[in-house]
């Protein structure tokens, strides 16, 4: 099958003018915003599930600048690359955009990380691990609620900058996100102690006993066998008659 273009100067014309003007319109918006003098800073902070790491006092002096220096400042002399880039270096903002308008405000939005569980160390200061696997450093302005991560494996997780980083901490992250995602195990679960080896034992909300959930695999497996354990067998024995509970051992449940 052939097609037959047909030219048309008129319109041809008219796809021409259209895209001068808009041309045009860029080119005034972007001359416009450079003429504008600074007039204030305006800081918005999404909180995510309101984790106030950061405030507006904190962004202001990421930026580096201060609101009285830049009164009456073009807009095309501030580097706002730069400013942005150095926003975007705190580990508790996720995102960050720096612009200006043509009220000559000077806008930051931020978004703050969300914390998912706090690493407790003996040897030095604790830290979060954010929901996409950032280690971040804990705040004098905010402490969040998350099960709680100890052990001698938490060396290893402290080399690396991100918990996808390797197989094994992305293993531990996905065991993390299991139990803040499931109501039941977010409640009961308050701290995963990881050895050197990588084998994990939790320690529950409610009861006395040590759970030794062994390496991050067969997580559903696990749960399933643990599940079992607080529904047919605490109801009969109460629950402060085991000291410790293994689900290593497959098919079965071993309780001392």
């Amino acid at each position: 099958m052939k097609f037959k273009f047909k030219f048309n100067l008129r319109r041809e014309l008219k796809i021409i003018a259209a895209l001068l003007i808009v041309v045009v319109i860029i080119s005034f918006t972007e001359r416009k915003q450079g003429d504008v003098s600074i007039k204030d800073i305006t800081i918005k902070i999404d909180n995510v599930q309101e984790n106030h790491f950061l405030d507006e006092s904190d962004i202001l002096d990421l930026m580096q600048l201060k609101k009285e220096n830049l009164a009456g400042t073009s807009v095309d002399r501030v580097n706002l690359k730069g400013i942005e880039s150095k926003i975007k270096k705190q580990p508790f903002i996720k995102k960050a955009d720096l612009y200006s308008d043509l009220k000559g405000n000077l806008v930051v939005r931020a978004e703050l990380r969300r914390p998912v569980a706090r690493i407790v160390r003996n040897d030095g200061p604790d830290g979060y691990i954010a929901e996409d696997g950032t280690i971040m450093p804990v705040s004098d302005k905010f402490t969040s609620r998350v099960v709680l991560v100890s052990g001698n494996y938490i060396s290893q997780i402290l080399k690396q900058n991100n918990m996808h980083d390797k197989e094994e901490t992305q293993k531990i992250m996905a065991l993390i996100n299991r139990i803040r995602e499931d109501e039941f195990w977010n409640a009961q679960i308050a701290q995963l102690d990881i050895d050197s080896k990588s084998r994990i034992t939790i320690f529950p909300q409610v009861g006395d006993e040590k759970i030794e959930f062994g390496k991050p695999d067969d997580m559903e497996v696990k749960f399933k066998k643990l599940m079992i354990f607080y529904k047919e067998i605490l109801p009969r024995t109460g629950w402060n008659k085991y000291n410790r509970v293994n689900l290593e051992y497959e098919g079965q449940i071993v309780t001392e």
